[in-house]
């Protein structure tokens, strides 16, 4: 019996379009089918790391310079200190959700991939899913379906290895941004995320441990942060959404596959998110190409490294005032080792390079 698809994509939200494009480059015959309608929006901090943008450029998704703002580096900050960074090369880019997942919708329908929106998928079998209450036969069936996807659960691979959640606040507002750098800054148990998303308006995030804090309450641990936004409008209202770090002990299953937050996450706070959903689309698209998921989890493990040590890092800086604090001063102190760790966490210091970062700030640290 013949299939209706080669590819079968549950979620048209950036991972699954990333995961759909990769895979018509690769000649498949793909559909992507979602329960809602575009623009698909997520309370995220909305920046997108140059990797991200390379990783955008080779499926052929092209941001146009007035679809967002363009940033030159991160900058970390809390009461006593600041430091920033620039990215070693190109530049990031600030950009609502809802425009990045017009373009990625544009590219995929250009290149032929069948999209069907208002169409939710109810079920998984071997032999395909059923969408819209219709049975569709495919040969490969990806779930791209969030967080707390029903492909997962549907396939069995709910089996998590590690799993930790936060809660993130997303508001926007109209205003100029005041410089060209995606900023973290830091307080007792909480962390904002800003990131400028056109020449008048700038997204704020806001993420900590407690479910029931909100925005304005939140905003009140970041006395600067604050001080900046007093008596700017609001473009957007408030947001709620779940980040998190979890793993998987298992990314696929038969021909079942999982990307993007579906086969795991890193926490809002390391901006990795898209970018590690669009790297992990090449490798899936390179698996399917081979008729061999298997080769699609060893590739995620080793894309998902990185991304989780900076991960880490900046949880345990959150939750370790003393730590951050002799971090912050140190990293002040020498702002050029700050630019090194962020060019590892880009892929582009050698190893060589950051052992003598890190012997560096290891000496400084301990003079703080």
């Amino acid at each position: 019996m013949g299939c209706d698809t080669d590819v079968f994509v549950a979620g048209g939200g950036p991972a699954g379009l990333a995961a759909a494009i990769a895979a018509r480059q690769k000649g498949f015959r793909v559909i992507v089918a979602d329960g809602g309608k575009p623009p698909i929006t997520k309370a995220c901090g909305e920046g997108l790391l140059p990797d991200a943008l390379a990783a955008l450029k080779e499926l052929g998704v092209e941001l146009r310079e007035t679809d967002g703002c363009a940033l030159r580096g991160i900058r970390f900050e809390d009461d006593r200190s600041s430091v920033n960074a620039h990215f070693p090369d190109e530049h990031g880019l600030g950009v609502r959700r809802e425009i990045l997942h017009q373009r990625m919708a544009e590219r995929a329908q250009d290149c032929g991939v069948s999209l069907l929106w208002n169409t939710p998928v109810t079920g998984v079998s071997e032999g395909g899913v059923v969408a819209g209450g219709n049975h569709i036969r495919a040969r490969w069936v990806i779930g791209a379906d969030g967080g707390g996807s029903r492909v997962r659960r549907w396939s069995g691979l709910e089996s998590f290895g590690v799993r930790r959640s936060r809660f993130a606040f997303r508001v926007h507002y109209r205003m100029e941004p005041w410089n060209d750098f995606t900023e973290i800054h830091w307080a007792e148990q909480a962390q904002a995320y800003v990131t400028p998303v056109s020449p008048q308006e700038i997204c704020i995030v806001l993420i900590s441990k407690k479910q029931n804090l909100r925005f304005d309450d939140c905003l009140l641990c970041f006395s600067k942060l604050a001080e900046r936004l007093k008596g700017a409008a609001r473009a957007s209202a408030e947001r709620g959404a779940v980040t998190g770090m979890a793993k998987l002990k298992r990314v696929y299953r038969g021909n079942v596959g999982l990307i993007g937050d579906a086969s795991g996450s890193v926490d809002a706070i390391t901006a990795e998110g898209l970018s590690l959903s669009f790297r992990q689309a090449s490798a899936l698209a390179d698996a399917l190409e081979a008729g061999e998921l298997r080769h699609y989890q060893e590739a995620h493990q080793r894309l998902s490294r990185r991304p989780w040590q900076v991960g880490n890092l900046l949880l345990l800086l959150g939750s370790q005032t003393g730590l951050r604090r002799r971090t912050m001063r140190s990293l002040e102190a020498a702002p050029q080792l700050f630019e090194r760790i962020l060019a590892y966490q880009m892929g582009e210091t050698r190893p060589l390079e950051l052992a003598t970062a890190g012997a560096i700030f290891g000496w400084r640290f301990l003079a703080a």
